[in-house]
Parts: C-alpha cells; sequence; structure tokens
C-alpha cells in the first residue's frame, strides 16, 4: 500500500538567488535573472543571456568538485528547514541528480579551485555528487545518482517517492545540480542547435529559437504522513523510442505522461501545469498540443519558469517543484513574466497570481534529451 508523501522542506539556488526565500521574491515581482556574463570571457558566447550564481560561494571547496560542493550546501540547509534530528539523517535514503555532472573537472577546467590533486579520480565521478552529501553530512542510507537528462532531477524526485511511498525508506533527501556556464559544454549545445541564437526569451513564440543555460542547486525533502509545503501524489515516466534530439511531431509520451499524473487524483483539481518549455523550436511546436490533448480540451494554464531561472538542465525538473511546492505552502502560484507568447493551441498562460485552496493539484513536466519523459503531481495541503 502506497502512503501519502510530503515534500516537507526545499532549498533553492539559482540566478535568482542563493536561497528559497530570495528566489520567491523574484516569482512575486515577475522578476527574472538572465544577463550576459563575465564568466565566460573571449568564449564565443558574450551575446548570450545566461543564468549565473549571484555568488560563486556555492561551488567553493577543494576536496570535491564544484558540482558536489553546491549539493552538500543546499543539501545541509534543506536538512536544517526540515528539522531533521541526527538519527533521522542518518537512515535517510538520498537520491543525486545532475545531467553533466562535475564537467569542469571532468574537462580539466575549474582551475580558479585549486583542487587537491589526490582527489582527482573521484572529482570526475558524476556519482561523487551523492556520496559527497551523503560524507559530509552523515547521511547512511543508501544513495543513487541518477543522470537522465533534463528529467534527472524530477526522475531523482519520483524514485524518491517510490521509496518513500511503499515503506521501504523512512525518508528520502532528492540533490539536483547542474553547472553548464562551461565553453566546451556551451559549444557542443550551440552545434547541435539547441542554444538560443536570437536572444528571444519567450519559450511557445514563433520566434525562439533555444534556450539559455543556467546554473542551479536544489534539494527536497520528503516524509511519509507529515506536515509538509504539499504532498507528492504521484510520478510517471516513458519514453519516445524516437531520436537522441527531438521530440516527434504526436509529442511522443508527453501526452500519456501527463495524463497518467493527471489520472492520479481528481483530474478537474488541475489548476496549471509547469510545462519543459526549453524555447527550442522543437519544443514549442509539439509540447503544447500535446499538454492541450493531455487535459481533454480544459483551459488548465501553463507556468513555464525558464524564462526567469533560465535552463538549468538536470536541475532545472527539481528546481521547479521546489519553487512550486515552497509557493504552494503558502496557497499561491506566481504569474510568468509579462509579455509571454501564449502557445499557439490556445491553452493559456497564468498571467495574475493564483490563489489556491486545499486540494488544488498542479503537474510539472519535465523531458529529457534522448525521449525521456517524467511528471509528478503536486496537491495543496
Amino acid at each position: 500500500m502506497m502512503e501519502n508523501v510530503f515534500i516537507t522542506a526545499v532549498e533553492t539556488a539559482c540566478v535568482l538567488g542563493l536561497r528559497t526565500e530570495e528566489c520567491l521574491d523574484a516569482l512575486r515581482e515577475r522578476r527574472g535573472g538572465l544577463a550576459l556574463s563575465s564568466c565566460l570571457p573571449g568564449a564565443g558566447f558574450a551575446s548570450l543571456p545566461v543564468g549565473a550564481f549571484p555568488s560563486p560561494e556555492l561551488v567553493k571547496g577543494r576536496r570535491y568538485g564544484a558540482a558536489s560542493n553546491a549539493a552538500v550546501k543546499v543539501a545541509a540547509a534543506a536538512m536544517r528547514r526540515a528539522g531533521w534530528t541526527p538519527a533521522q539523517i542518518r537512515e535517510t535514503w538520498l537520491y543525486g541528480a545532475s545531467s553533466r555532472g562535475n564537467a569542469g573537472e571532468i574537462l580539466g577546467l575549474n582551475a580558479w579551485r585549486r583542487p587537491l590533486r589526490k582527489f582527482s579520480a573521484s572529482n570526475t565521478m558524476h556519482c561523487e555528487i551523492p556520496a559527497a552529501v551523503s560524507i559530509e553530512l552523515g547521511i547512511h542510507g543508501p544513495w543513487q545518482m541518477i543522470s537522465n537528462g533534463c528529467s534527472s532531477g524530477l526522475d531523482a524526485l519520483g524514485m524518491a517517492w517510490m521509496a518513500v511511498a511503499s515503506g521501504v525508506a523512512p525518508r528520502a533527501l532528492v540533490v539536483a545540480v547542474d553547472l553548464p556556464l562551461i565553453t566546451a559544454l556551451l559549444q557542443d549545445f550551440q552545434d547541435t542547435g539547441l542554444l538560443s541564437t536570437n536572444g528571444v526569451n519567450d519559450p511557445f513564440s514563433p520566434q525562439t529559437s533555444g534556450f539559455f543555460p543556467a546554473e542551479a542547486a536544489v534539494a527536497v525533502t520528503l516524509e511519509r504522513d507529515a506536515s509538509g509545503l504539499c504532498r507528492l501524489e504521484h510520478y510517471a515516466a516513458n519514453s519516445d523510442a524516437y531520436d537522441t534530439l527531438m521530440i516527434p511531431d504526436d509529442g511522443g509520451g508527453i501526452e500519456s505522461c501527463v495524463r497518467t499524473a493527471l489520472q492520479s487524483g481528481s483530474p478537474e483539481k488541475v489548476v496549471a501545469i509547469c510545462p519543459h518549455a526549453t524555447g527550442t523550436l522543437n519544443h514549442a511546436r509539439v509540447e503544447p498540443p500535446a499538454l492541450q490533448r493531455a487535459v481533454d480540451g480544459r483551459q488548465v494554464p501553463l507556468l513555464p519558469l525558464k524564462p526567469q531561472t533560465g535552463h538549468t538542465l538536470g536541475a532545472s525538473g527539481l528546481l521547479d517543484v521546489a519553487l512550486l511546492a515552497a509557493c504552494m505552502a503558502d496557497h499561491w502560484l506566481p504569474a510568468t513574466l509579462p509579455g509571454l507568447t501564449p502557445p499557439a493551441c490556445g491553452l493559456p498562460l497564468i498571467e495574475s497570481p493564483l490563489q489556491l485552496t486545499s486540494g488544488d493539484r498542479v503537474v510539472k513536466l519535465a523531458s529529457g534529451m534522448g525521449g525521456h519523459n517524467a511528471a509528478v503531481s503536486l496537491r495543496v495541503v
């Protein structure tokens, strides 16, 4: 029997701020944070708005890679917010997520860190992220590392939900981080045609041309039958089995994935969908009609958050969930950035903050490169 699972605490760090409260202030003010960055001097990306951390303090440290350092710090903050005791922390199950891991260390960059050479081997492992969190915070439960492209964070959350809801895990900590502002990574994205080429930060506009990369680190705590920010009611996932880059014209598995999440509760109580909405032309064309079919033609509004946070790759799904959960705890949802274009299929955008009541539901979707889809359903408590 699956038990009730609640998101009991979150910590978020992204271009909007290094703490959740700062990020929520930006959402209330409908303020984005993307800007031209000096972190890529002479790299050929001087005209690309990106989402850099307001300060490098999260990534500093000599023992671990930059992404691992950020993961440790947001994880510690989330567990403090949850009020877990040392005994509870010890038996926690841990799930890490990242698309690119410690890419700076893998590529031999991040020389600014002056890393300890003794840890060169561990610094280049994706799984150093949850390993570092477990070591530094005293977590003795099992840890896993999920790297499913841009759906990594949402898949890690879903797997944690299954472990906690089934009673196998007493509680879980989910951590996702990506630091894509590295010249070699950006060049790969540019060569593949995924980066914005015209600066249009409007993911459903006919003029959109790609995404805006950004840094993020986020942590979420899950517990059974506890008072929490919101209830995590369901996780669904599938794959398109179509192409490493493109979503098929019919939307692939998006419709069925979202429909499964919708039908896990009362579909009529779904007040918003937070789409993947990267800003690529492929996403802009095929994602909204698939969402419209999933809601059976209802005018469920969309809340794309990437125009404010940038695309944080494998951290993006968990980042959106954490921000949504923090808002839902206070019974509201933010409006989108001003001036965004609604999708051509007719689904509206949330253009004014929504007031929520107990039982209202929000569905979050993520799609990873390679055609993997994940969706979760959140309920206001």
